[in-house]
């Protein structure tokens, strides 16, 4: 099950894994943003804002983790960028010394 999944990710471009991670972290964001409304705006008790509390600390941390995968996805996208400039540069070099260079001849 695992290859299978692993197979569907590398079908997904890395800047539509970058779009994905960072909604997940929106919504992440929002629902800490709601929880702690509804600490200052609620009466609760002990346990239900203990709750609260670590519901909050486990979507920050996951805030956290979405934080680390946007860095590495965005250093690969950057890194694929650089490629196809390199790529692109190459292929006009080539380009202008096989066309523009055999008029010379």
């Amino acid at each position: 099950m695992t290859k299978s999944k692993d197979k569907k990710r590398e079908k997904i471009s890395v800047a539509t894994e970058i779009d994905r991670v960072e909604e997940r972290r929106i919504r992440f964001q929002d629902n800490i943003e709601k929880a702690e409304f509804r600490t200052r705006r609620e009466v609760l008790s002990d346990r239900e804002r203990q709750d609260l509390e670590d519901e909050m600390t486990i979507m920050r941390e996951r805030v956290q983790r979405l934080d680390k995968d946007l860095i590495t996805l965005r250093g690969e996208n950057r890194r694929n960028m650089m490629l196809s400039v390199a790529l692109l540069a190459l292929s006009a070099f080539f380009y202008y010394a096989f066309i523009y260079g055999d008029e010379d001849l």
